[in-house]
């Protein structure tokens, strides 16, 4: 009996397990330190407060702000 007589019969190698894969770790690590950036990005973002700029109230020609329509018409006196 050989060695591919043996992994066919009990099935992959011991080395093979998923634990003991690199790639899986990285790729752990990787979303682990995703997820704690966005979470620190949150805190920071309450922690600070959004400091006001002076602009010129439009991006690109576009208006920043929805209260650039005209005001309304005057109010008239109800009839009697």
């Amino acid at each position: 009996m050989n060695g591919n007589d043996r992994a066919a019969r009990h099935g992959p190698a011991r080395g093979s397990a998923w634990y003991r894969q690199p790639i899986v770790w990285l790729g752990a690590f990787v979303f682990v330190a995703s997820i704690a950036g966005c979470v620190w990005l949150i805190v920071v973002g309450t922690r600070y407060a959004d400091t006001p700029l002076d602009t010129s109230h439009t991006v690109f020609g576009v208006p920043v702000s929805a209260h650039s329509a005209a005001p309304p018409p005057p109010a008239t006196d109800p009839p009697r």
